[in-house]
């Protein structure tokens, strides 16, 4: 217990701020929502049409940078730190080359939407406002890439500091922009995408300013030369973060699934799940920080050679999400009424969020182990077969099965239950996939050092 307790508040120390970072995150997003809401239903509207079509972009892109955490993380270990500074010069091309992609793709999008067979006027806002926030994705990849590269060195605190600081100066610009104060245009959910932006770039300019004059980052010599790309190193970027990024996108189109499947029963249905679903994912950020934080831990052990205790390590993030998870669990059980009431006043929707509350509730615990094997396998660098499992689990196990049991049943159709019972399914199968991939990779990394005489 001595030691579990130790190893713990390693994971305390640096997943606590990326905590505070996720939630500051969720803290813009609800922001946004809720401005645009407030403005009109169409501006909603436009806002979640234009975020529906170009979220798993965003994601993908995300992903492909989260890999920059484990590769730092693992040379950190080394102590190979000026190898860090050269190492981060040579992805910052890929980043730039993401990010000017990322911006045209917004760009095109906003472009082609006003074709699609939606309401055209709620379209025209979509295409508005995917223009505002083309500048934001620009910003926020190269954000992402500092922040993971801080991160990766266990530095969550000063990335932690910046986007809380976002979060708080995104509430009056939302404000401002959308309803038109201190002579600015009442602009609605287009304001929230310029106000974005805008939040995005102060982001990357608050955290460069960290990365560049704070003494904790001198030791990488990150802005001491210029470098060249490196096929090398772009190679192992989109090698590790590809598959997070695809994982990602797969994750959350289970999710979308969903939603299309149980729309189909109506809008009492489907605003109750969408409830439930927001409150799930809103408790699930403690496990979610925790599993960010294994990758940082375990890269850091491995950069050390110590592969038993990287493995060790793995085991207490699985542990401790796990714990996380049961108390959530616990949480929902028994104060779904109160959190179903914080959202809406509608009987009927209430009913139908507080009984989905309990498969929320259920929905954590294999949540929380998958959670804390993914982060701990990104820390071994390993993404490729867990992206594998997540396509299985949830393409071929939780949306099919999920979808049978919403209309048809084995003897009645569960309605959105069905759905629910899916999805808890194919997260059964994926945390029994990835549990047993992380005792194969952690093992596997201690036989081949034991091989070569290493250990």
């Amino acid at each position: 217990m001595k030691k579990f307790l130790k190893e713990s508040k390693h994971f305390l120390k640096i997943g606590i701020p990326i905590l505070g970072s996720q939630l500051s995150y969720m803290i813009m997003y609800t922001t946004d929502t809720i401005v645009a809401g407030r403005y009109g239903a169409d501006e909603l509207s436009g806002l979640v049409i234009a975020n529906a079509f170009t979220f798993p972009i965003y994601m993908l892109f995300q992903g492909i940078m989260f890999a920059i955490t484990p590769i730092i993380a693992q040379l950190y270990g080394s102590k190979k730190y000026t190898e860090i500074g050269e190492k981060m010069r040579q992805i910052f091309w890929v980043a730039i080359t993401l990010a000017i992609l990322i911006f045209f793709i917004f760009l095109i999008f906003s472009e082609i939407l006003i074709f699609f067979a939606l309401d055209k006027d709620i379209l025209a806002i979509s295409v508005s406002y995917l223009k505002a926030v083309s500048f934001g994705m620009f910003f926020y990849v190269l954000f992402r890439y500092l922040s993971s590269y801080s991160e990766g060195m266990t530095l969550t605190l000063p990335v932690f500091a910046v986007v809380f600081f976002g979060s708080l100066i995104n509430i009056p610009l939302d404000i401002i922009f959308a309803f038109g104060y201190f002579g600015f245009p009442e602009m609605g959910s287009v304001g929230c995408g310029y106000a974005t932006s805008l939040v995005s770039f102060m982001m990357l300019i608050s955290l460069s300013l960290i990365v560049t004059f704070s003494s904790k980052y001198k030791k990488t010599e990150l802005t001491k030369k210029f470098s060249m790309p490196s096929k090398v190193t772009t190679y192992e970027i989109f090698k590790l973060g590809t598959p997070i990024g695809v994982g990602i996108f797969v994750e959350m189109s289970m999710f979308s699934g969903a939603a299309i499947i149980i729309g189909r029963l109506g809008e009492v249905i489907l605003a109750g799940h969408a409830i439930a679903l927001n409150i799930a994912s809103i408790v699930f950020m403690l496990p979610l920080a925790i599993g960010l934080a294994a990758a940082t831990r375990i890269g850091n052990l491995i950069g050390e050679k110590r592969l038993i205790d990287a493995r060790y390590s793995s085991y207490t993030s699985v542990s401790l999400c796990l714990l996380g998870a049961f108390i959530n669990m616990i949480i929902l059980i028994f104060l779904k009424e109160t959190f179903t009431s914080f959202y809406t006043k509608d009987v009927l929707v209430f009913n139908v969020a507080v009984n989905l509350l309990v498969f929320a509730a259920i929905f954590q615990i294999p949540d929380g182990i998958q959670m804390g094997s993914l982060g701990a396998l990104r820390g071994y660098k390993d993404t490729f077969i867990p992206m594998i499992y997540l396509i299985i689990s949830y393409w071929i196990f939780a949306i099919p099965f999920g979808y049978f049991l919403t209309n048809f049943g084995f003897t009645v159709a569960l309605g959105a239950k069905g759905m629910w019972i899916g999805m808890i399914l194919g997260l059964i199968i994926f945390s029994i996939f990835i549990f047993y991939r992380l005792r194969l990779i952690s093992s596997r990394f201690i036989q081949n050092s034991l091989s070569d005489g290493k250990i």
